[in-house]
């Protein structure tokens, strides 16, 4: 296993808030995909995407992304293909009104040994549900056992996805977690209603530090989340991970 990263410098035109950083990324890979016909296709189909992305560092101490200076965020895929596309149409997308990027570097990170994950963004989590009922995101008050099967099947299907393989654990591949915070952290993004109204939809996560199990499955299933993110809505921002 391996996956592909780029690292791409950016030079912000505008003050971007923290709070409105991850819509702004979210929209720029989104708008550079439309630019080349298979990554549109890709961008349109439903499933899997097999990529995630981090906010911009270093964070302001003000949460202020300032106009006229230069910031990175990482953007990382299992598929090189996409990565390799996606280098190019990132710097051809010079007419962003928010940014500009001024460079990307791609790495190529085999697969290594695990022993913690560290979410930098929240990771999102649905709740099972009944037809009809409203989706709701787990948060502390709900069920720890739920969660650690939700991300380890989440993982598997993306892994089966991708690879086009079944992977049959025996266990979790957590084997301790710990969550950091003490309320909610939130993800925002904006979607449009009709052509001139957006609603600002805000999506709740948490942010967690993973002791990953040593067995072979479990390595694979960390592996899948650095690469492509942990729980739900990597398009957003969402379970973007660190790992020691």
């Amino acid at each position: 296993m391996k996956y592909f990263e780029l690292i791409c410098t950016v030079f912000i035109k505008v003050d971007i808030e923290f709070i409105n950083s991850f819509d702004v990324i979210s929209k720029f890979i989104n708008f550079s995909m439309l630019k080349n016909d298979k990554l549109k296709d890709f961008h349109q189909q439903k499933g899997y995407k097999y990529y995630s992305f981090g906010g911009f560092y270093p964070l302001e101490k003000d949460k202020l992304y300032k106009k006229g200076r230069v910031y990175k965020f990482t953007l990382r895929s299992l598929d090189e293909r996409f990565i390799d596309s996606l280098s190019t149409l990132l710097k051809e997308n010079i007419n962003n009104h928010f940014l500009q990027i001024v460079e990307t570097n791609k790495k190529i990170v085999k697969q290594f040994f695990i022993t913690e994950l560290y979410s930098v963004t929240p990771v999102i989590v649905s709740l099972p549900r009944q037809k009809g009922e409203k989706q709701m995101f787990w948060s502390i008050k709900d069920d720890i056992f739920i969660l650690q099967k939700q991300l380890q099947n989440n993982l598997l299907k993306k892994y089966k996805s991708f690879y086009e393989k079944d992977l049959e654990p025996t266990q979790n591949f957590i084997q301790l977690f710990e969550i950091k915070n003490q309320k909610p952290q939130s993800i925002y993004f904006t979607k449009k209603i009709n052509d001139k109204k957006e609603q600002k939809v805000r999506l709740f996560g948490n942010k967690f530090k993973i002791i990953v199990n040593e067995d072979e499955i479990s390595q694979k299933l960390a592996f899948t989340a650095l690469a492509c993110g942990l729980g739900e809505r990597q398009s957003y921002g969402g379970g973007f991970c660190l790992w020691n």
